[in-house]
């Protein structure tokens, strides 16, 4: 079983998916510590529903915590701080972002903010992307990307709800890419094999 480790921040939406997907038996990880930058946040309500240990930790004290757990991917759902990612995690890693990267990717473009310069952009197409993490923000080497269509009326809500169910396909589809040793960090690059 794949041992997971989740950083997060805020709603835990994808968190919970990830949870009731392991519940269901259609994912084959083991969620053993949710990590927030934040206390009472939803994300921490949600892992403590399916038992899962939470801790509400600075960036600086991650390491530490990972390394009691010894999770064999980290997985940053929605988590909006800079964490100094050390050697030991490069590479088993990922980090769900609301944007086709290397577009309205980097410090800043978070939640509504993505959207709105999606749609100030005038671009028909966005979507999501899942990504190893490495030194610099949203800028690892993509796993796998998916898309939806910019719609005429679309406000940053509607956009984010769309982009959202993709989310909640891709970051599960990767994790089990990773898991199963599909796809790996190699000369800094994401190579499948």
């Amino acid at each position: 079983m794949t041992r997971l480790a989740v950083l997060v921040s805020g709603s835990g939406r994808s968190v919970r998916n990830l949870l009731e997907l392991e519940r269901a038996g259609d994912l084959a990880t083991e969620t053993v510590l949710v990590i927030s930058s934040k206390a009472g946040v939803q994300a921490l309500d949600h892992a403590a529903a399916f038992d899962v240990p939470t801790r509400v930790l600075k960036t600086a004290e991650i390491t530490a915590a990972l390394d009691d757990v010894l999770p064999d991917i980290v997985v940053m759902a929605g988590y909006l701080r800079r964490w100094p990612i050390p050697d030991h995690y490069v590479g088993k890693t990922i980090n769900i972002h609301p944007s086709l990267l290397p577009r309205f990717g980097g410090k800043g473009f978070f939640g509504h903010h993505v959207h709105e310069a999606v749609l100030a952009s005038g671009t028909n197409v966005s979507g999501c992307t899942v990504h190893y993490v490495t030194a610099n923000y949203d800028e690892g080497p993509i796993i796998a990307q998916r898309t939806v269509e910019v719609r005429p009326g679309d406000d940053a809500a509607t956009l984010a709800d769309r982009v959202f169910e993709q989310e909640l396909i891709l970051l599960p589809s990767c994790i089990r890419l990773v898991a199963e040793g599909d796809v790996r960090l190699e000369g800094g690059r994401a190579v499948f094999t």
